[in-house]
């Protein structure tokens, strides 16, 4: 299983709902909370290309993105081979 990374803040709900999708699959991953670190936000923006919102999704080297496109990838059945790598 690829390691999965995923920054978030505490009242996103779309962060939520990413959370969610990856529990249901039985995906551990480790939470990334940018709104106490500003240094871990700086990380995220960089390891994204520049974005800046949450959640920003990676699993293992490959930034997934958002939320939405977490779904899609699901919804297209790649997200489950992605995750085994």
């Amino acid at each position: 299983m690829q390691p999965v990374e995923i920054y978030t803040s505490p009242l996103c709900g779309y962060c939520h709902a990413a959370k969610r999708l990856l529990g249901a699959k039985g995906v551990s991953f480790t939470e990334i909370d940018v709104s106490r670190d500003p240094a871990q936000r700086d990380t995220m923006v960089s390891r994204s290309g520049g974005a800046r919102t949450v959640p920003q999704i990676f699993i293992g080297d490959i930034h997934v993105g958002g939320c939405d496109d977490l779904h899609a990838l699901d919804r297209r059945g790649q997200l489950d081979p992605l995750l085994k790598g």
